[in-house]
């Protein structure tokens, strides 16, 4: 019998780096601020707001240092409270406690996005600044988020790990609020091991967080504004700021950036060949009377590499006997709130402050699950997966009588 395909390795990366690693190595020039101009970090900069269609980028040592920067570069308070949903990865509220913030959870519905009623109360209660976790690649309403936040003027961060290459109503997701964070850790659409970018039209809160970063000293030279920009905006918001501000020195080095740039014209195809993944396993998954894979919203492109979905119709012991199958048949499921002190389960986070009980994300997590479906597998590879899937429920649940028997 064939085996389910690894899906943990990451896709090659491009022959046209090698030649640009070998140069840094031999010249030691690993430092992004060394170069008078034109550093890899720098151009890498300029080239991933150019693709995403933003005025500026500001690349760091990860998604969670671009989260922490942007909260930094805002200017809230200390102890202001930050909304963010509950269905997250543990760095996202960890960002903000070492902002010296107080996160503020939300509930999640059963189709991974924010239950928008719920955060429009919350929003209300003294909320300084929200940040949007678009979880798994998953898109909340960005059009009602947005809506409420604006009459509110509370700026929006979006986590946008997940979602390099999705796009709301035709516009890339990190470019909706006023300030959006992607990652380049191995698990992600790019892989540089670990790294992160932020993006944003906002000057003052790019120049902000460009000295925060670690550019000391008159290093901020180095970062400039968009071609054809001549407004001297930038340049006059980084005066205004010099040696006003912490350093926390969360640079990227120009050997990431070397290996960055080259999957920038992967993207595309990546996110094409993921989508089409996704979408031909949620398929197989949907006609199993047990397997539900939730529908994209109706703005919504997505760039998947991974498929989540809900269990239906099986109590506790029934979900984790599912689990253990399918890892018996070669498929690693995780179920969020049933994986030992899983990162993604908001009650595992003691070091939130606030605690708070959110029953519907917690109902959620319980039965919601993960797969990773990387790009590059193929049709007969994600038959074996799905396979995989569909007989775990049925070796749990047993054979479903067809419909009229």
């Amino acid at each position: 019998m064939a085996l389910p395909p690894n899906v943990y390795d990451a896709e090659p990366i491009p022959a046209t780096a090698r030649e640009e690693i070998e140069r840094l190595l031999h010249s030691g020039d690993l430092f992004r601020y060394t170069a008078a101009e034109n550093a890899p970090v720098a151009l890498l900069e300029s080239e991933f707001a150019a693709m995403l269609g933003s005025k500026y980028a500001l690349a760091v040592s990860s998604c969670s240092a671009a989260l922490f920067l942007s909260l930094k570069a805002l200017d809230l308070p200390r102890d202001a409270r930050v909304l963010l949903p509950a269905f997250t990865f543990a760095a996202v509220p960890s960002s903000v406690v070492h902002a010296d913030l107080v996160p503020v959870l939300c509930e999640v519905g059963d189709n991974y996005r924010i239950d928008l009623a719920d955060f429009e109360a919350r929003l209300d209660d003294n909320i300084s600044a929200v940040i949007i976790s678009h979880m798994r690649g998953h898109t909340s309403d960005m059009d009602a988020i947005m809506a409420l936040c604006e009459a509110r003027n509370i700026p929006v961060i979006e986590d946008a790990a997940h979602s390099l290459g999705t796009t709301w109503h035709g516009r890339n997701i990190g470019t909706i609020g006023k300030v959006g964070c992607f990652s380049f850790q191995s698990y992600k659409l790019i892989n540089a091991g670990e790294g992160g970018i932020m993006v944003s039209d906002d000057a003052n809160l790019i120049a902000r967080a460009v000295i925060m970063s670690g550019a000391y000293e008159h290093n901020w030279k180095k970062h400039k504004a968009p071609e054809g920009d001549n407004t001297g905006e930038l340049a006059a918001a980084f005066a205004r700021w010099q040696n006003l501000l912490p350093l926390y020195n969360l640079r990227l080095s120009n050997l990431s950036a070397a290996i960055i740039r080259p999957q920038l014209d992967e993207v595309p195809r990546r996110v094409r060949d993921g989508r089409a993944n996704h979408d031909y396993v949620a398929g197989l998954l949907n006609a199993s009377a047990w397997l539900q894979v939730p529908e994209k919203l109706p703005a919504e492109e997505r760039a998947p590499d991974s498929i989540q979905f809900n269990l239906e119709g099986l109590n506790n012991p029934q979900i984790l006997a599912f689990q253990d199958a399918a890892n018996a048949r070669g498929v690693k499921v995780q179920v969020f709130g049933q994986s030992t002190d899983n990162a993604r389960a908001f009650w595992n986070w003691q070091f939130v402050p606030e605690k708070q009980e959110l029953p519907k994300t917690r109902t959620m997590l319980m039965s919601a699950c993960d797969v990773r479906l990387p790009a590059r597998l193929k049709t007969e590879e994600l038959d074996l997966i799905a396979g995989a899937l569909t007989g775990a429920a049925q070796d749990v649940m047993g054979a479903v009588k067809s419909y009229g028997t």
